[in-house]
């Protein structure tokens, strides 16, 4: 086995540079090599989150980082895990599990303490791995966010650990990033910035080179490599929504996803948007839904505003057109909640205390309440006219919804879940992940219309993204430069 000691820290120089990624291929070329290394990210902010087998929450990024690794994700890997619930405020998780909601300002006077959370994950990790690698948040050069920073250079520099930073040349303006960025860091700071790693370049490298010896010079940090860009990637983001449609041959069935203000795990549709025979479409505000076969509602981190949002929207109206035209509906988690008759929140869990009405097509009512359910489940599922099938997935949830009766849908190591109702219209779950389950997504697509469905091995297009991301890294990095000791 090799020796690679040295912890290295990927920041990027805007949010959605390409971080996760590249901390994703690193992980598993080093992996490859022999190396016994974990992921790292001491702050996330995200409503894409996954459940680990410690029995807590972090990141969707780190648990997608952690199969790069061979590993099953811990919530050591993401300490500190933000999931805004308003546009100035956020529920705080600390190792796996939350404590409370907080405005900006609080959090930011909470941040000295966070730091010490933050320490105590990462050192349990230096301790039981040969090396981490470990993700940034946003940028390091937001002059506003640098005081009691954790995330970026504020973690770098309590760690003591080298950096490099990538830029996306995709946006435009690489070398203004990459020069500006390290040119608002502090002395120290810079010093610890090993290299630059420019990320999605399409076209001739040659004419590209004049411009990278400018960078060095002007610097005096090496650009460690230039990474191509990569088409029809297939990884799970960490936020933004993924809007590209790489299935363009002949769709056979349309589904269309509301995007509701606090979606959250929208990778839920992920082997959707991958699948040959589906049209995935993301419906955004003030944007009507298009005519479809299926309509699934997503999960939401605030579930009674998001369904006031979807009724200000008109979708409901919408929705119950799609449905007397003989559409699907479908429901996950919030979504789920939703086409419930009746949402309470007496302990104002998600916001201002108090109950709405729901869509009213399933015989459900939900209460919020403090405890949230976290757990990764098995079992099985059977939808009406379809065969009995596996499936596997996971609960992140604050309700605890009552009415479910002796024939759900799905039943699950942890109990039974899920509804059908309005002649087999319509169907919920709490499960998130369920079309990462071949034969369940199979049977769910035939459900909504699809004849001759089959679902798509989702972890075997998750194990060719991530190994395509670390030939790429291979290939175009100069990885001596990081690692000099490392056979590469």
């Amino acid at each position: 086995m090799q020796s690679c000691s040295q912890a290295l820290m990927v920041q990027g120089t805007t949010s959605d540079a390409g971080k996760s990624v590249l901390v994703a291929g690193m992980c598993r070329v080093l992996a490859r090599k022999g190396i016994k290394v974990a992921p790292f990210k001491p702050q996330n902010m995200a409503l894409n989150s996954a459940v680990t087998t410690d029995g807590g929450e972090i990141g969707r990024a780190q648990a997608v980082q952690a199969y790069a690794c061979g590993l099953e994700p811990i919530t050591d890997m993401n300490p500190v895990l933000l999931k805004p619930n308003t546009d100035i405020g956020a529920q705080v998780i600390i190792h796996g599990k939350a404590l409370q909601d907080m405005d900006a300002k609080a959090y930011h006077a909470f941040k000295p303490k966070v730091m010490s959370y933050v320490m105590e994950s990462f050192n349990r990790l230096q301790k039981e791995f040969q090396t981490v690698m470990i993700e940034g948040a946003g940028s390091p050069a937001e002059i506003n966010l640098r005081d009691h920073d954790i995330a970026n250079m504020g973690f770098a520099e309590k760690a003591d650990i080298p950096v490099i930073i990538v830029a996306d040349i995709d946006r435009g303006g690489v070398f203004a990033h990459l020069y500006g960025t390290l040119a608002l860091l502090s002395e120290s700071e810079q010093a610890r910035v090993a290299g630059f790693v420019i990320n999605r370049f399409r076209g001739d490298i040659a004419l590209l080179e004049n411009g990278l010896e400018w960078l060095e010079e002007k610097t005096g940090k090496p650009v460690i490599g230039v990474l191509p860009y990569l088409h029809g990637l297939m990884l799970e983001a960490e936020d933004a929504i993924n809007v590209s449609q790489l299935s363009t041959e002949g769709p056979k069935l349309n589904v269309v996803v509301p995007v509701i203000q606090r979606i959250s795990n929208h990778t839920d549709f992920d082997p959707l948007r991958m699948h040959p025979n589906v049209n995935l479409v993301f419906a955004g505000k003030n944007q009507p839904l298009p005519p479809s076969d299926l309509i699934i509602l997503p999960g939401s981190k605030s579930v009674r505003s998001d369904l006031a949002f979807i009724r200000e929207q008109g979708w409901d109206k919408q929705i119950e057109r799609h449905l007397r035209l003989g559409g699907k509906v479908m429901g996950i988690c919030g979504g789920y909640q939703m086409l419930g008759e009746l949402i309470t929140d007496p302990l104002g869990i998600e916001g201002p205390a108090g109950e709405s009405r729901g869509l009213g097509y399933l015989p459900l009512e939900t209460e919020l309440k403090n405890e949230k359910q976290l757990r990764r489940v098995k079992g099985s599922l059977t939808l009406p006219g379809q065969e009995r099938v596996d499936v596997f997935g996971y609960e992140i949830h604050a309700g605890v919804t009552t009415g479910i009766g002796r024939n759900a849908p799905l039943v699950l190591e942890s109990g039974e879940d899920g509804c059908v109702g309005m002649d087999g219209a319509v169907f919920g779950t709490y499960l998130h992940g369920i079309f990462e389950s071949e034969k369940a997504c199979g049977e769910i697509l035939r459900w909504a219309g699809l004849i001759d469905a089959e679902g798509c091995n989702f972890e075997q297009m998750r194990e060719d993204g991530i190994n395509r991301v670390a030939d790429a890294i291979e290939q175009h990095l100069d990885l001596k430069k990081l690692w000099p000791d490392l056979e590469l």
